[in-house]
């Protein structure tokens, strides 16, 4: 389990980007569950859309590569610094299958697939309840900064 103080200390996010709100369980080198809040006061709400609010598809990904980095870091035993940054290498078979609303609390699952030279492959979902919201493989790596 982490919360929000420590997920700080993790992910170099911050207001209005930092997606996840606490860490449910993490298996380190296998799975993590985590939770995002998903409340009227999101910024994106204001533009997406003023007549029915709902998360845009693209943010719920950027909250599972979130949780994705976190297991990552666990997994590697390693804490981000200052010349390291974690990106999205790649999004495959992205499935959209309902809308989150203001309300919502969003589980975001992912699972560690593969580990390989820096690049991290994950199997991940977001559900509402028990219903699945979002759903991808997400490739990831982390790389210095020069």
């Amino acid at each position: 389990m982490m919360d929000i103080h420590q997920i700080l200390k993790k992910l170099p996010h911050r207001y209005p980007f930092l997606l996840v709100d606490r860490v449910i369980e993490i298996k380190k080198g296998e799975s993590i569950r985590a939770l995002k809040n998903v409340t009227m006061n999101e910024p994106f709400f204001g533009g997406h859309f003023p007549h029915r609010p709902v998360m845009p598809g693209v943010l719920m990904l950027e909250a599972l590569a979130q949780a994705a980095a976190l297991l990552a870091f666990e997994t590697l035993g390693t804490e981000l610094d200052d010349e390291t940054v974690y990106y999205f290498a790649g999004i495959d078979g992205a499935r959209f299958k309902r809308p989150v609303e203001p309300g919502d609390q969003l589980i975001l699952e992912a699972e560690l697939i593969r580990m390989k030279a820096g690049i991290f492959k994950f199997a991940t979902r977001a559900k509402v309840d028990d219903a699945i919201a979002a759903e991808a493989e997400l490739m990831c790596t982390m790389r210095k900064i020069a």
